[in-house]
């Protein structure tokens, strides 16, 4: 393995349910959200990264009583090699990575709901991030 991570954290967390009829509205009207995934990353020393990766729920309906969640995780990261190529550090930021910490990632955004009384939550315990990779770069 050309990396290890060296750290992890909550960098943002919100969840917000903005009234009572939006928390009733959400068991009703949960096929009008899909869950999102994006990753970004900023160098932070010579070998150090840190992997950004922020899973959110979002309304595909304009709904005024919309809840909003987003958790933004983030992984600070060493490569080891002294040297590495520019596709293999691609790799390890949208693949390897987000892999390793997805779990984390899924169990603490799904306990939110859990804890807000939303017990039928559905996401995706698993992620395919390498057919999220090779999909992006066909585009």
């Amino acid at each position: 393995m050309s990396y290890k991570i060296i750290g992890k954290y909550i960098r943002d967390l919100n969840f917000n349910i903005p009234n009572d009829n939006a928390f009733f509205l959400l068991s009703k009207n949960i096929s009008n959200y899909k869950i999102k995934i994006d990753i970004q990353s900023t160098q932070i020393k010579q070998n150090i990264i840190e992997v950004l990766i922020s899973l959110s729920l979002a309304n595909i309906k304009s709904d005024p009583e919309k809840i909003t969640t987003r958790i933004v995780f983030a992984t600070v990261v060493e490569i080891t090699k002294d040297k590495i190529e520019k596709n293999e550090l691609e790799k390890i930021i949208l693949i390897n990575v987000p892999t390793e910490v997805y779990g984390e990632i899924r169990r603490i955004f799904v306990s939110l709901f859990e804890n807000s009384g939303f017990k039928d939550i559905k996401i995706n315990r698993y992620v395919d991030f390498q057919d999220l990779y090779e999909k992006r770069k066909i585009q």
